[in-house]
């Protein structure tokens, strides 16, 4: 069997016009890496900014399995630069697997180093722990439960609602712990709060906006789980609409407003741009249509594939095409017993896709699969997807937007290696630096 180290190589050459930056992000992010004890943050009382589990696990293994891991958080992110590959900055999240071959570990000068097959490869630079994250509300709670941030600070990530409506074998989407995340925070004893108050969250932005001096986070998403009938006597666009309207009457255009949500009737769409939310992420999760019934089954009864896809389109309406950017879960295509068995045809479903949205002026975008120990596909597939899958995707998803004269979407930060802070995927690292890239966004 050929080391992790030759199969990267192996991809870098094969592959050049993909930055190597991007090679190795992916690789992290769909197999995770493990810490050295010392390699580990104090919490929320360190220097370094601790993971803050925003809304899935985003883990290899159970809070009770990561041992040192769990006890001792690791960093939210790390940055990665130099070394044998001469890496420009790349911000990865992190994604902790105690049996990965990457390890973070300090070298005998006590510089953190990440080391693949014992070697080290990159310097490791850990996220400062930011000055908001230091106070609490009155009523103690912390700013990184109610509002914590992500990509380098440049995003505010809001889980509203901790758990979602599609719940059990039935209804959850195959690939997705966010009710198992919420189960074992719990367990542990963690602060976890299910559904945050409103005040609450203009409590903890009011923090961030006087001590992220530096105007770091530019952004806020809105989220959570879906809401299939009512939360706080609200159906979705309202329960999540309610925020982005208290947002923007106490800090008008400080952030850019941004919703995950449930591909929604028009009406609701409407609801969320006059609520304030300026982009929409209405995500579509896997392309192919028997995958998407067989594992988003809860979406497919409730909603359907179809319809989903006509919602997206319709919203485009609403918000602008290039202000509609859906996610899907780039590597779920090949989770078995039911995805596709080789890579080319795993790339040339996914590309359909992508074609038919991006020929309409809508720009998709993925989240990296991780393969969670608790969910159906993550018990079957612990290693995820062949890592040329991943680099194959970044590929055709840069040809893909050339081809339909698009650039890289509003929201998201700067693009380009060396520059993007996108932490989930390395779609942004792959793109090039164009001047579009996190521009204010109209509509």
């Amino acid at each position: 069997m050929q080391s992790r180290t030759d199969l990267i190589e192996d991809l870098m050459g094969r592959f050049p016009d993909v930055p190597r930056e991007a090679v190795i992000k992916e690789d992290l992010l769909r197999g995770g890496l493990a810490f050295d004890d010392s390699a580990l943050t104090d919490n929320e009382h360190g220097e370094v900014k601790p993971k803050s589990y925003f809304i899935f696990s985003f883990d290899h293994r159970t809070l009770p399995e990561l041992g040192a891991a769990a006890l001792r958080r690791p960093p939210e992110e790390i940055v990665l630069t130099g070394g044998p590959y001469d890496l420009r900055r790349t911000v990865v999240s992190v994604r902790t697997n105690p049996d990965s071959p990457y390890r973070v570990k300090p070298d005998d000068d006590g510089r953190l180093m990440l080391l693949l097959d014992g070697r080290a490869i990159a310097e490791v630079g850990l996220p400062p722990m930011p000055d908001y994250y230091r106070h609490t509300l009155a009523n103690g709670k912390s700013v990184m439960e109610v509002a914590p941030t992500i990509q380098w600070g440049y995003l505010i990530y809001l889980t509203a609602f901790r758990v979602c409506q599609y719940f059990g074998a039935k209804e959850e989407c195959q690939y997705c712990d966010i009710n198992h995340n919420w189960r074992q925070h719990k367990q542990a004893g963690r602060p976890y709060t299910g559904v945050k108050p409103v005040d609450e969250v203009l409590e903890a932005l009011a923090i961030i906006d006087k001590h992220d001096t530096a105007r770091a986070s530019q952004a806020y998403t809105l989220t959570g789980g879906s809401i299939t009938s009512k939360v706080d006597g609200l159906a979705e666009a309202d329960f999540y609409g309610r925020y982005a309207q208290a947002i923007e009457e106490r800090f008008p255009g400080r952030w850019v407003g941004k919703v995950v949500a449930q591909a929604l009737p028009r009406a609701d769409v409407q609801r969320f741009h006059d609520y304030g939310i300026r982009i929409y992420h209405p995500n579509y999760e896997v392309w192919d249509k028997r995958l998407f019934e067989l594992y988003c089954p809860g979406k497919e009864r409730y909603v359907g594939r179809e319809e989903w896809h006509r919602r997206i389109l319709d919203s485009a309406e609403v918000f602008g095409p290039r202000n509609v950017i859906p996610n899907f879960v780039a590597g779920v295509e090949m989770a078995a017993p039911h995805g596709f068995t080789t890579v080319d045809e795993a790339i040339e479903s996914t590309t359909e896709g992508l074609q038919y949205f991006m020929s309409r002026g809508i720009t998709p975008r993925f989240t990296t699969w991780c393969p969670e120990p608790t969910t159906p596909l993550g018990r079957t597939n612990p290693q995820g997807a062949p890592l040329e899958y991943h680099i194959r995707l970044l590929e055709t998803y840069r040809a893909t937007m050339e081809a339909n004269g698009l650039s890289s979407p509003p929201g998201y930060g700067p693009a380009g290696p060396g520059r993007a802070v996108f932490s989930v995927s390395s779609f942004m690292d792959s793109l090039p630096a164009d001047s579009a890239a996190g521009a204010a966004v109209n509509g």
